[in-house]
């Protein structure tokens, strides 16, 4: 995990697009070092690169969209968790439509494939991103945080006015094999009544009991049921590890969020950047020693709701 990784040989894939409906054909091919991941659209002229990156966050509407000179693709949240989740730092993603296909709804099958094809060890070392002051962000209840750890850990807690939901919190020490056997299977999900309503507006029309978990008021209308108990705060972690992978280096740090979504998660990654005194980069040959001693804080789900964990932060 000490240098960076890139695919050993293009993978290919095909499913449609969960808000357009549309069939979208994906490949993902091998990138050089410290290329990032690159989308390409090419359905458009010239091909249109999009490289990865916060300054290409165009909407945050119910999924992230990254967007260059004209062109964009959305739903990419998926992906970038995969490719995150599983180490991978350099890649070129090339899609014949304005959206990554939603597969099952999670982000397994990419997952899959990338074990198919293999990952390929680069010749230079990665760059961590360590966080030495916290960093947050809120909105209403909502809030997100990156605080100092010693390696990239997550808590997560959710709360919906729903029986089979009602308040679910997860924490894990992220690396790929607990992406793989914790994360990666856990897939989007909304409610009945949300689904005919933006179906109605022209929107989530690929959506379906394939692709994503649906309740109505009080069950699961899936037949199948749940992968795991805790599968709808674990989709919420899948989503932010690809929204915080728009940093563009791997994370040393501690996320910590509460009700959060895509828009916080990219309000997250921007005032982290903008806060330069708070973080700095290393690779694994000093990424110990940058965090400093007396900046280290530890939370647990205990400290949600976020007015615990920034009275704490600020005492």
């Amino acid at each position: 995990m000490y240098f960076q990784r890139t695919l050993k040989s293009d993978l290919s894939c095909q499913s449609v697009g969960l808000h357009s409906g549309r069939k979208v054909n994906m490949r993902i091919r091998p990138a050089s070092s410290d290329e990032g991941i690159i989308l390409v659209r090419t359905d458009t002229p010239y091909r249109q690169m999009i490289r990865v990156c916060l300054e290409n966050v165009t909407d945050t509407t119910l999924a992230t969209t990254i967007g260059s000179s004209g062109a964009a693709i959305s739903t990419v949240e998926h992906i970038l968790s995969a490719l995150s989740g599983m180490g991978v730092d350099n890649a070129i993603i090339e899609v014949d439509a304005p959206e990554i296909p939603i597969m099952d709804g999670s982000a397994l099958p990419f997952v899959n494939m990338l074990k198919l094809v293999g990952i390929r060890t680069q010749e230079k070392l990665k760059k961590y991103l360590v966080v030495k002051k916290p960093v947050s962000v809120s909105e209403g209840e909502s809030f997100a945080m990156l605080a100092p750890s010693s390696s990239f850990e997550i808590t997560y807690k959710i709360e919906f006015d729903h029986p089979l939901i009602k308040e679910q919190s997860y924490h894990l020490k992220l690396s790929d094999e607990t992406y793989e056997k914790e994360i990666c299977s856990s897939r989007t999900f909304g409610f009945l009544k949300d689904v005919e309503y933006l179906q109605a507006k022209g929107l989530a029309l690929g959506g379906s009991l394939k692709n994503a978990v649906i309740l109505d008021e009080k069950r699961i209308i899936n037949k199948e049921g749940l992968r795991s108990h805790n599968e709808f705060v674990k989709h919420k972690i899948l989503d932010a590890i690809g929204d915080l992978s728009l940093i563009g280096m791997p994370i040393v740090g501690h996320f910590i969020a509460y009700k959060s979504g895509h828009k916080l998660n990219s309000m997250l990654v921007k005032a982290l950047l903008e806060q330069q005194e708070n973080w700095t980069t290393a690779s694994f040959l000093n990424c110990q020693d940058a965090h400093g001693q007396n900046t280290r804080e530890k939370f647990s789900v205990r400290d949600i709701p976020a007015r615990k964990i920034l009275g704490a932060i600020h005492a």
